[in-house]
């Protein structure tokens, strides 16, 4: 018997460069490639404290106090410190109680998105996802863009930078992202270590800041009261005052984010020594004291922030071309503390706004290997670390270039990304409460996800241009998914098959000449039709009466899932064998079976069909949506694309 040839081998790339790029990439059917390295991220993962980890999603999340306190300003003018309060009180009573129940409910890191794929399966939870990953994808690469653009703007505004530097924000900005990209090329190795090193300074920095800015407002209380004057003037009534707070709340959204982030990292959190894989209750724990403790700093920062902002800063700095703009902190740290502090603070700065951009890429390579491949909807080169960063590190270029790297130009896009994620986990955390008959719990998430469905939809309203921008991305994801799910049609999607005792003792009965089995539709399963069916494989084919052919069936589940493992069971059905298989498609599960079979067995399996009637256009269509339709040719293209031996491909008979 002649060895089977080893899959792997037709897919080993050539040439050092292709193997270097797409190391650790499995091939199409899960198998790991030949020879091919652990992946980067495989290799680099040690579990930490979650105060470690913390620091991690930290860089994003902590990152924006470097920009929200001028945006805030800017947006709400002077009732940004009401405006302020209101998004923590969201914070803390909303969107903390919400990622507490999404960690609880998906500890590897899924998120949200996993649990409304759940309860929305089929064609419908595949599109759903879909245009959610259109929404992610949005968050973090513009978080990408525009932290690596509020770097850039810290880098310019700092006294002692160059003139040469004035006027190259894009370049400079250009030149980060780049850094970024160079880095995940070369591996993401010890980011977690110089993630605390990167917060434990920001947040210190930002700290003293604070207290020296608390410190001016205490001595100089007139500006308290002629803030507090100015703002009767213009609004007067309190109760519009919180009006107008609860209105410019959705511009402010920004300071929301690094939830997804949070339960992203999750995986990273180090466990008890009891956890198990289906009950990993301490590393659950773990992320709930990183959420908490997450959610407290940056509230405690925004809530202090907002105030000596808006006390201390006059209000034209925060316009375009103010030193206040996008760095109101960083003017607060050069005006008291002196240019030295101050150029030290926009290092610091830089650093950590850079460091965001990692968190977001990291954010954006966990999503789309997780979901586009499996769905069949991404090329399978995007199983591999390398290609995805080059190409999310050439969108993020072009993201820089059309909005000339300015942040505010950039905030309604992140904040739709951002809300949109978090209605959508709202949302999705009051069905999973409702699902449990857990009618209080149903309530308040439910109020939450209005709370956030109004925000979202007035964030829309108010910058549109963020839906724009997240529909282009929804559209680029749909167009490219469905394109790579047509182009991918012909590979073999078992990721493993498993055959039961009985299949294989019906497998084994013909121990000398080839294996004959006929492909029936299971939809047909009365005596006459098995005996109608062998009949006219014997005299269409010319098969002896006494062939002990086998019969094989595939019933199609969710035509709209696309990799699958497979369970071959070996029934008895009106005194014939069938082989019996439950998947997402007949003719790529048939060919699938057809060379697990000759591996396992070592004879040369033959298949025989009868011709599929009607139209081959409509027929192809039926196959590419689901999973029926021209059954004979295309499970004879499957077996020529995954064999290319043609003596040891299995022979595909049509009558």
């Amino acid at each position: 018997m002649r060895p089977p040839a080893d899959p792997s081998n037709r897919h080993k790339p050539s040439g050092s460069f292709k193997h270097w790029l797409l190391e650790g990439m499995p091939d199409p059917a899960g198998r790991k490639r030949h020879g091919a390295q652990r992946t980067q991220a495989a290799k680099d993962h040690k579990p930490q404290s979650w105060w470690k980890v913390m620091c991690l999603t930290g860089v994003d999340y902590f990152s924006t106090l470097g920009y929200q306190p001028a945006i805030a300003a800017l947006a709400a003018g002077m009732v940004s410190p009401l405006a302020t309060i209101v998004l923590v009180a969201v914070t803390l009573l909303g969107a903390l109680p919400v990622y507490r129940r999404v960690a609880s409910e998906s500890p590897r890191g899924e998120g949200s998105i996993a649990m409304l794929e759940k309860l929305l399966p089929r064609w419908g939870g595949k599109l759903f996802v879909l245009a959610l990953l259109g929404f992610a994808a949005t968050d973090f690469m513009i978080t990408m863009t525009l932290s690596a653009a509020d770097a850039s703007a810290h880098a310019v505004e700092n006294p002692f930078a160059p003139e040469w530097m004035h006027g190259q924000e894009v370049a400079i900005t250009l030149a980060l992202i780049a850094g970024l990209g160079i880095v995940f090329l070369r591996g993401f190795k010890e980011a977690i270590n110089v993630a605390v090193l990167l917060v434990g300074a920001f947040l210190l920095l930002n700290a003293v800041v604070v207290v020296v800015g608390l410190f001016h407002v205490a001595s100089e209380a007139h500006v308290v009261t002629d803030w507090w004057v100015a703002l009767n003037q213009q609004h007067g009534n309190p109760l519009v005052m919180i009006g107008i707070a609860l209105l410019v709340f959705p511009k402010l959204a920004l300071g929301l984010s690094g939830f997804e982030t949070g339960v992203a990292v999750m995986p990273q959190i180090k466990g008890e020594p009891d956890d198990t894989e289906e009950h990993p209750a301490g590393r659950i724990r773990g992320a709930h004291k990183l959420l908490t403790t997450a959610a407290l700093i940056m509230s405690a920062f925004l809530v202090a922030s907002s105030f000596i902002t808006t006390f201390l800063i006059p209000a034209a700095e925060f316009e375009a071309g103010g030193k206040a703009n996008g760095r109101a902190l960083a003017y607060l740290a050069h005006q008291y503390l002196g240019d030295a502090f101050g150029t030290a603070y926009d290092i610091s700065t830089i650093a950590i706004l850079w460091f965001a951009g990692a968190s977001a890429m990291a954010g954006l390579l966990n999503l789309v290997p997780r979901y586009l491949p499996r769905f069949g909807m991404a090329p399978s080169w995007t199983r591999a670390v390398r290609p995805l960063v080059l190409l999310f590190t050439a969108i993020a270029f072009l993201v820089t270039i059309v909005f000339e790297a300015d942040v505010e130009a950039q905030g309604g896009a992140y904040a739709t990304g951002v809300l949109v994620l978090m209605t959508s986990a709202s949302i999705a955390v009051t069905l999973s409460a409702k699902r449990r008959r857990q009618r209080v719990k149903t309530l308040a998430f439910g109020a939450v996800a209005l709370v956030f469905s109004y925000t979202t939809v007035a964030n829309v309203v108010e910058r549109p241009d963020g839906i724009r921008i997240a529909a282009m991305f929804i559209l680029g994801i749909v167009v490219v998914s469905f394109a790579s799910r047509i182009r991918r049609s012909f590979e073999l999607r078992a990721t493993h098959i498993k055959m039961d005792e009985q299949a294989l003792e019906f497998t084994a009965a013909n121990d000398e000449g080839p294996i004959r089995m006929i492909a029936h539709e299971p939809k047909r399963a009365g005596v006459e039709r098995y005996r109608e069916k062998l009949e006219h494989a014997q005299q269409a084919n010319h098969l002896p009466v006494d062939c002990n052919a086998l019969f094989i069936e595939v019933i199609v589940d969710d035509s709209s899932d696309f990799e699958q493992e497979l369970l071959v069971e070996g029934k008895h059905r009106h005194g014939f064998r069938v082989l019996e298989v439950h998947s997402n498609n007949v003719p790529n599960t048939l060919a699938a079976v057809l060379l697990h079979i000759r591996d396992v067995t070592g004879l040369m399996p033959h298949i025989y069909f009868r011709w599929t009637e009607g139209n081959p256009i409509a027929n192809l269509s039926k196959f590419l949506f689901f999973g029926e339709g021209e059954i004979a040719p295309v499970t004879r293209e499957v077996l020529r694309e995954a064999e290319p031996d043609v003596t040891r491909r299995p022979w595909v008979h049509v009558g």
